[in-house]
């Protein structure tokens, strides 16, 4: 390897440390002092970097918040891939992933409210990239495809559109509870909002 090569990975190496520096620092003051809160400024200053190199990595403070979102996305599809290779149901794993999911948000129950307005950023380049990061709807789809293979899943909608409507409806209901509060908690809310949507994806004439 070149010292051209050698320089080169230091560097990607030094801003990816900087990077995980700066993002971890940020997660911290958004739980101790509240998302609205926390100014780019103030995690710049406690990550000891300048504000101009915070928005080097981050061009808002939302994007933080993207980040926690794809950890989060992540481990729910490590998980869903564990339990369907596992032989469990993909019923129950959709379940469970739910379950996990609305524990998570519970946990940071502040954190959620802006991530899913980022979803609905009115700027294009915003909300899209914020769906990019956010793929709940793939996580379904993996889970559901099998029940979908089956025939057990109506037909006359796509897999992809029947678990855009699910990861949407989580969307909406989870930013309802995080942002108004409900008697329920959340996993109860959102158990109840899911078997509502299967009574309508599941084909009730068996499969063909």
């Amino acid at each position: 390897m070149t010292p051209t090569m050698d320089s080169s990975s230091l560097r990607e190496r030094q801003k990816e440390r900087r990077r995980a520096r700066i993002y971890n620092v940020a997660i911290d003051l958004f739980k101790q002092g509240g998302f609205q809160g926390t100014t780019a400024t103030d995690i710049a200053r406690a990550s000891n970097v300048s504000r101009g190199t915070f928005f080097n990595y981050y061009p808002y403070k939302e994007a933080v918040l993207l980040d926690y979102g794809s950890e989060v996305m992540e481990r729910l599809r490590d998980l869903a891939e564990q339990r369907l290779a596992q032989g469990v149901p993909a019923m129950s794993v959709l379940y469970e992933i739910w379950d996990t999911l609305a524990d998570e948000n519970a946990r940071e129950r502040d954190l959620f409210p802006p991530l899913a307005y980022e979803v609905m950023n009115p700027n294009p380049e915003r909300a899209r990239t914020a769906y990019q990061a956010l793929p709940l709807s793939k996580v379904v789809e993996l889970v559901l495809r099998p029940l979908h293979q089956e025939g057990q899943i109506r037909t006359d909608l796509s897999l992809q559109r029947i678990s855009n409507l699910i990861a949407d409806t989580y969307l909406m209901v989870a930013l309802r509870w995080s942002a108004y509060g409900t008697e329920r908690p959340l996993k109860d809310e959102m158990r109840l909002a899911l078997g509502l949507l299967l009574e309508g994806a599941l084909r009730r004439d068996g499969p063909r």
